[in-house]
């Protein structure tokens, strides 16, 4: 079986196409297995206590898009969420399922965006000894 992570955030259509990659593989239903993973950062932790309930990534229409999309194509598909730093979760999440590779929805920024705000596909590409695909968003 061929395990791939597939961080999305909240662009559904940069995760549709992450999705859409995947299914792509070579006989992706028989032979991929997805881990979607949303990672919840910012002030989410100022949540009242009984709202921390509803904080789930089956919630995000981004996610629930990717994951519609893979099942539809009988691509076996496993929800994560986490909170924190993102690029720091999705190599602890690749790490801890042992992932073959790591599927980013990348944006268009220019040179100058990247060294002041960062970017977190180019910080995974640095940190991680995994495969790295880097897909846009569908035109």
């Amino acid at each position: 079986m061929y395990r791939v992570l597939v961080p999305v955030d909240e662009d559904v259509d940069r995760a549709v196409s992450q999705a859409s990659y995947v299914t792509d593989l070579p006989e992706a239903a028989e032979n991929v297995e997805v881990i979607l993973l949303f990672v919840f950062t910012g002030d989410d932790d100022e949540l009242p206590s009984e709202m921390q309930q509803f904080k789930t990534a089956d919630r995000i229409q981004s996610v629930r898009r990717a994951r519609d999309h893979l099942q539809d194509h009988g691509v076996e598909t496993i929800v994560r969420d986490d909170s924190g730093d993102t690029t720091d979760d999705i190599i602890q999440e690749a790490e801890e399922y042992d992932v073959d590779a790591i599927v980013l929805g990348g944006r268009k920024r220019s040179p100058a965006g990247k060294a002041i705000f960062g970017s977190v596909t180019q910080s995974v590409i640095l940190n991680t000894d995994r495969p790295v695909v880097v897909t846009g968003k569908n035109s």
